[in-house]
Order: C-alpha cells, then structure tokens, then sequence
C-alpha cells in the first residue's frame, strides 16, 4: 500500500490537497506489523504536476497511490483521485506522522479544519470540466 499525504513544509499536513506541491509518499508494500515505518519519498510537484491544474489525460508523480491523506480538498480533486484509483482521506490532524500511525492502527482520523480554499473549489469545481 502506498499513502501520499499532502504537506505545506514536509512538516505539517497541507490544508488544501489540490495545491499542494509537497508530498510525503510512504511506500508500504513490504511493511509487516510490528516493523518501523519506512522513511517517506518526498515528492515535489512542478507547477504543471499540482493537482489542482493538472490534465488527467498523462502520467503523474503520485500515480500508484492507494490513499491520499490532506485536510482538504474539493469534489474535482476527489474525483480525479478516484480515477487514478486513489481513496482521499480528510482530516484536522496536522502531524503527518500521527495521521499514518492512526491510518494503520485503524482509528478514525480528527475532523477536518475549516478551510475556506475548499468551499472557492468548490465553486469553481461547479462551473469547470472536473
């Protein structure tokens, strides 16, 4: 299983996923119970790659990902992810870390922050071709 988690600073759990250029990607496939948890892959986005502008129709940096962890995110952003075949998670958690240790212990994750970028995408996911 791998699980990318948007960040602001590769410290913090980003607010809004389809802006996010920072990404932590924990590649678990080889993971046991028990073992430390890998060290993350941190992906860049180029401005072209940011999800929130970016076109469905080529290969991107997050490709392969089973769940995408952010506080944030928009119906558009939701469903593109789906496509790729990705499950977004929302939360208010802000540590990176505790988000995937309470992922993999299976607890429920803290209610997402008001974030007011996602109710402008929302807008604009009204009017837009996602």
């Amino acid at each position: 299983m791998k699980i990318a988690i948007a960040t602001k600073d590769w410290q913090s759990v980003a607010g809004h996923a389809g802006q996010s250029r920072f990404w932590l990607l924990y590649d678990l496939s080889s993971v046991k119970a028990g073992d430390p948890l890998p060290a993350p892959a941190h992906i860049q986005l180029t401005n072209a790659e940011i999800l929130h502008y970016f076109e469905d129709d080529t290969p991107h940096p997050l490709d392969g990902v089973d769940v995408v962890v952010a506080g944030s995110a928009g119906d558009g952003f939701v469903r593109r992810m789906k496509k790729r075949g990705a499950d977004v998670l929302l939360t208010g958690e802000t540590d990176p870390t505790a988000a995937l240790n309470r992922i993999l212990a299976g607890e429920a994750l803290p209610d997402q922050r008001f974030d007011i970028t996602t109710t402008l995408c929302k807008l604009r996911d009204l009017f837009s071709k996602h």
